[in-house]
This record gives C-alpha cells, structure tokens and sequence, in this order.
C-alpha cells in the first residue's frame, strides 16, 4: 500500500516522509486517529516506504556516486515522498508478507487450549486489510467470527512480538510491528516496555490507536505521537466516485453526513438506496399533521429498520439540520445554496421557516441523544414515540421537555 493510495492526509503523509528524510523518525510512534480517518493504512503505507528499496537507494544510479572511471557524476535525485511500489520489498509489503513488517491486532482463542496470538489470524488479517481496510475492531473481530468474544492483546502475543523483534531482519534495514488498537492490551504490555525503550537497531513500533486514554500510560509516555486528523468532505467525496463508482452529486450527500469517517460513507454508500428524505418528511408530517396514530404507524416502520439503519436515518436528520441553519446564516443566494441538491434545499428552507435557531439546536440535541440510545440497545419503538413527543413540543410550542 503507497501513500497514494491513502484518502486525503497529504499533511501527514509529507509529515511521515520527512521525518524519514530528515532522519528524525523515532523508535515508538502512536498514529492517533478516530475511525474512518485513514490511521491503519496510513501505517501500512508507512511501513512500505520504510521498506521500500528506492527509497532507501539499494543499487540505484542515484546513489552510486562519482565513477572510478572519469564518467559523469550521476544527477542526485529528488528525495522520494512515497515508496516505488515496484520493487521486491513493495511488492512484497503491498501483499502483506514482507518478514521485516509485522502486524499486532485484538484476537481470540483460535484453538482450544493454545493462547491466542495474532499470527494465528494472519491469513484472515491479510484478506481482512484489502477488504476492510478502513473497518473497525468491531468490522474485524465479525470477519474473524468471534461471535461474542472479546478481543485482547494478551502476554503470549506481547512474548511472541519480543522473540520476532530480537531476530535479525531479513531484507530491508528496517523491522517494523504495526499494533493496532493497543488499547486492547492490558497490564501484560508492560512486558514490553524494555523493547521499546531499548529497541534492537532499526527497529520501528507503530501503534495505531482511537482512544489514548485506554492506553496503558507506561507505553504512551514512550511513543512520539502523530494525530490524524478527520478526513475532509471533499476527498470523502472524490474517493467515493473513484471507487464507489457513484454520481458526484450522491457522493457529496454521503461525505456530508458522514462527518469525516470514511468507513461510515462506506456504510451509507450500501443503504444509498434507502430515502431518507422522504422518510424525514413522512415523520414531519405525521407529527404536524397526522397525529397519534400516524404518528404510531411511522414509528413502527422505523422500528423495523435496524439499529445501524436507524443511527444514519437520525445522522442524515442531523445534516439536513445543519443545512438549514447554515442557509440561515449564508443565504439563498451564497456558494452554499446553490451546491445543495434540490429537494434537501426545499427541505432545509420550509424548516427555517417553522424553527428558529434554538430549536434547530433542540432538536440536534435529541437526535443526537437518540443516536446514543440507539447505540446501547434501546428500545426502538418507544424511543421513537418519545422523540415524536418531543419534537412536537419543541416545534410546536417551541419548548424543550424531557419525556426519556
């Protein structure tokens, strides 16, 4: 995987690569980035310019220097800023099996009475990466079937990545473990701690985590920490027409309620048939004009969506909310407007005129709160009877009550 290949970032990306160039890069490096923004295979793609052979001028002419021979000097080239991908050691990291580059995930026993260790997932971690390669520990621990196991970075592992690390590397100069999520391992990673205090020469930890927090702070305090940011609209947007093969217009609908996270375009791009327009204005309708039992009937459908459908039903509310208030303030006339698609610009516009601006803000709120809910397994129905409740009171009589 090159750096090309990787959504947006071009920062960062030109951040890693100096610090290679200018021969700053450190032993322990946290990628910190929440989900959907690209930190895993920005590792990946790390990790194979490490390793790259150009990159680090293995039998190039650009390194030869002068000739014994009065020939010409050669012209020094540029430094590169992603790796070839066409030698032996990309082609070999682009497939995941470079010996030099070594991988760390959340598993479960595989085999009763054997701990688990990630090389036994290898095979699967390899499929997993070029099918999912901005999935969650959620997305890999299904693909795994783990069922209702919880997934751990446990002593055997960290006893396993000390015996790999203490071995001399195979091809390149460098030897590199990927930790993803080491937010999964617990006390034992202190096992490790001597490691990456005190690494073996060119020896590279890259830990790519969410939460800093959940880490254990002996090994966060030894990491330097690169922060990757949320991926912007516009790039979400243009890697979804790339590779989604989907109209610009319904790829910026998608990068506009997916908030950054590209795994989560990816979700809505699978459910771009459902229309959640018309299902907004169903359950307006029923709430202003319908009353009680239309307003029953709609929350009975919306019960049956499941609970991922209903959190981008509710999400996809939130944007055209959004849209609205930001009408307000810019303008029918400003840049904005006339980039919106039609029928959510109608939408947004008969909604500015029965809300003000703090119930704009109520109502984000609630949705919100009901994403939560959702989230921990509430009861669709009455959860969706109770935010009818509210959403009524808050247009109607332009109140904020509290019915959960």
């Amino acid at each position: 995987m090159q750096f090309s290949n990787i959504i947006g970032q071009q920062p960062i990306k030109q951040q890693l690569s100096d610090m290679v160039q200018h021969n700053r890069l450190s032993h322990a490096l946290l990628f910190l980035g929440k989900e959907g923004s690209g930190a895993l295979p920005l590792a990946i793609a790390f990790a194979q310019y490490l390793v790259c052979e150009k990159v680090r001028g293995i039998a190039t002419p650009e390194t030869a220097g002068p000739s014994l021979f009065g020939d010409p000097e050669p012209v020094v080239a540029a430094p590169m800023t992603d790796s070839c991908g066409t030698c032996a050691s990309c082609q070999k990291a682009a497939q995941l099996i470079h010996p030099d580059i070594h991988f760390s995930y959340p598993v479960v026993t595989k085999k009763a009475g054997s701990p688990p260790i990630s090389t036994d997932y290898i095979t699967e971690w390899r499929e997993f990466l070029k099918q999912y390669p901005y999935g969650n520990v959620f997305d890999w621990l299904q693909f795994i079937e783990a069922e209702n196991k919880q997934g751990n970075i446990t002593a055997s592992e960290c006893n396993d990545i000390i015996r790999k690390l203490n071995l001399k590397s195979f091809e390149s100069g460098y030897k590199v473990l990927i930790m993803w999520s080491p937010e999964y391992l617990g006390n034992e990673g202190n096992k490790l701690l001597k490691l990456i205090e005190e690494p073996p020469a060119s020896t590279l930890f890259i830990l790519v985590a969410e939460n800093e927090s959940l880490i254990l702070p002996t090994i966060l305090s030894r990491t330097q920490l690169v922060k990757i940011p949320m991926l912007n609209d516009r790039d979400i947007e243009e890697a979804l027409v790339a590779r989604g093969n989907i109209s610009s217009g319904q790829a910026r609908q998608l990068a506009a309620i997916s908030e950054g996270n590209y795994r989560e375009a990816l979700n809505h791009l699978n459910h771009a048939d459902e229309d959640w327009l018309n299902m907004v204005r169903e359950w307006m309708n029923a709430i202003l004009r319908g009353g009680p039992i239309a307003v029953v009937k709609w929350c009975e459908e919306a019960a049956k969506l499941g609970r991922e459908k209903q959190k981008q039903f509710l999400r996809y509310f939130n944007h055209l909310l959004e849209t609205s208030i930001r009408l307000r303030v810019l303008g029918e006339e400003s840049a904005f407007s006339q980039n919106l698609p039609p029928l959510e610009k109608d939408f947004a516009l008969r909604l500015n005129k029965m809300v003000e601006l703090p119930q704009h803000e109520a109502l984000i709120e609630e949705l919100d709160q009901a994403a939560y809910y959702i989230e921990r397994n509430a009861n669709a129905k009455m959860l969706f009877n109770a935010l009818s409740i509210k959403f009524h009171h808050i247009i109607k009589d332009k109140a904020r009550v509290s019915v959960w």
